[in-house]
C-alpha cells in the first residue's frame, strides 16, 4: 500500500510538472498575431512608409520576424530584406543612456552629479539625471541649419555654446521637455571620462560583447549597401548611411548622443533579450540587475513625467506602447525616421518595428500606427 501511494505521488508530480512545462512554453497566439500583417500592409498602401521589418520577442524567444514592402523606392524600387539596416534616429538615446549607466556602475559618475562639474559654464542645478529624463530645462534645437555659420560644423565648443543658449527655459526637475541637446551633453560627458569616442565606447562595451555586428555609426562597405535610404534632400541627393537628424549630421558628423546609430531588427532583438535577462545574455553581462532596474524605473521625484533614465515609460511620447501593456513598467523609445523599440518586462515581451517613413519625402504620422501595432501584439499574449 505504501509502495503504491509513493508511486501515485510520483505520477501526480510528473503530471503536474508536465502541465507546468506546457504552460511555461506556450507562445503567442499566432492567429491573433497575424493581424499585424493587415495593419502593416494598409500602412504601406496609404504611403505611411515604403517598407519595414517587424520583430516580436516573447519569453526570450523570437516569435515573429518579417519584412514588408521596399528598402528603397527612389530612384528605383528595392525589396526589403530582414538584414536591412535602418537609421534608428532617437532610438540612439537609450544606448547613450546605457553608456552613462555603465559609468555609474563603475563608480565614475553619479546620477546626482551636476553637469557644472564637467562644463563650468552651465548652471549649477542641472544634474545628469535631469539630462537623462529631459527635465533639465534645456529647450530642443530649432532651425539648426541657421546656426551653422555662428557655431561651426563639427565644432564641439560651438555646439556647447548653442546648448547654453537654449538653457534655462524652466527650472531643472520642474517640467518635462523633450530635447536632443540633453543627450549631446551626455555624449560629451561619456567621452570626457572615457577618453574615447561614444562610437568606440559603445562598440567595445555593448555591441561587440553582445554580437550586434550590424550596429554602429556612419556605416560603410557592406553595411552601407544594406542600409535603407532616407530623405531626398534639396539637391536631389538621397541620404543613405548619413544620419537624417540635422543636429547629429551637421554638428557631430554622424556620431551623436541624440541620433546617429544604424541597426537591424535582428540586432535589436539581441539587445531586447539582454534587457529582459537582467542585463546579461549568454556569455555577456552588460549591466548588473540592480543598475538595469534603476535605469528602467521612473525616479521617485520625477514620477509625473513618466521618463526613466534614457527611456520613455508613460510620457505623452510613449505612442509605441499602445493601451494594453503594463503602463508603468513598459519602457521604450521611438525615432523620427519611423523606428520604435519597447519592452514590457512584466509580460516578457519586446516589439521592434524599423521603418523609414522619411523616404523619399518626410511624410506620415506614425503615432496611431504604433499604438495599434502594440495592441495587436499585446492581444496575442497567452
Amino acid at each position: 500500500m505504501k509502495k503504491n501511494s509513493s508511486l501515485l505521488i510520483c505520477i501526480l508530480v510528473l503530471l503536474l510538472l508536465g502541465t507546468w512545462s506546457c504552460q511555461r512554453e506556450k507562445g503567442l497566439d499566432t492567429n491573433k498575431l497575424s493581424r499585424v500583417d493587415s495593419l502593416i500592409y494598409d500602412a504601406l498602401e496609404e504611403g505611411l512608409f515604403p517598407g519595414g521589418v517587424l520583430a516580436v520577442v516573447y519569453n526570450d524567444k523570437l516569435e515573429y520576424l518579417k519584412g514588408y514592402g521596399n528598402k528603397a523606392v527612389y530612384p528605383k524600387e528595392e525589396p526589403i530584406s530582414l538584414n536591412t539596416i535602418f537609421d534608428l534616429a532617437s532610438v540612439t538615446k537609450p544606448f547613450t543612456a546605457l553608456s552613462v549607466m555603465l559609468l555609474v556602475e563603475q563608480g565614475k559618475i553619479r546620477l546626482e552629479d551636476r553637469i557644472k562639474t564637467f562644463f563650468p559654464e552651465f548652471p549649477s542645478n542641472i544634474t545628469i539625471k535631469h539630462l537623462l529624463t529631459h527635465t533639465s530645462g534645456i529647450a530642443d534645437y530649432s532651425n539648426i541649419g541657421a546656426e551653422l555659420d555662428t557655431y561651426g560644423r563639427g565644432n564641439r565648443e560651438g555646439l556647447k555654446k548653442y546648448i547654453l543658449s537654449r538653457t534655462g527655459q524652466s527650472k531643472p526637475g520642474e517640467k518635462f521637455e523633450y530635447s536632443c541637446l540633453n543627450f549631446v551633453l551626455l555624449q560629451y560627458i561619456v567621452e570626457d571620462i572615457t577618453k574615447t569616442t561614444l562610437s568606440t565606447f559603445e562598440y567595445e562595451n555593448i555591441f561587440k560583447p553582445l554580437g550586434m555586428t550590424s550596429t554602429g555609426y556612419n556605416p560603410t562597405g557592406d553595411l552601407l549597401e544594406r542600409t535603407a535610404p532616407t530623405e531626398k534632400v534639396a539637391d536631389g541627393v538621397v541620404l543613405k548611411g548619413m544620419v537624417h537628424d540635422s543636429l547629429a549630421l551637421f554638428f557631430n558628423e554622424g556620431v551623436s548622443g541624440n541620433a546617429g546609430l544604424f541597426s537591424t531588427a535582428e540586432d535589436l532583438v539581441i539587445f531586447a533579450k539582454m534587457l529582459m535577462n537582467n542585463g546579461s545574455l549568454h556569455h555577456a553581462t552588460i549591466l548588473s540587475p540592480r543598475t538595469l532596474q534603476t535605469m528602467i524605473t521612473v525616479p521617485e521625484d520625477l514620477q509625473p513625467f513618466g521618463r526613466s533614465l534614457g527611456w520613455d515609460n508613460y510620457s505623452p511620447y510613449a505612442s509605441d506602447h499602445g493601451n494594453l501593456l503594463s503602463r508603468k513598467e513598459t519602457f521604450g523609445h521611438t525615432g523620427y525616421t519611423g523606428t520604435s523599440f519597447f519592452v514590457d518586462p512584466v509580460n516578457k515581451l519586446a516589439v521592434i518595428f524599423l521603418a523609414h517613413r522619411v523616404h523619399p519625402y518626410n511624410v506620415g504620422n506614425m503615432v496611431p500606427f504604433r499604438s495599434k501595432l502594440a495592441n495587436i501584439v499585446a492581444g496575442a499574449l497567452p
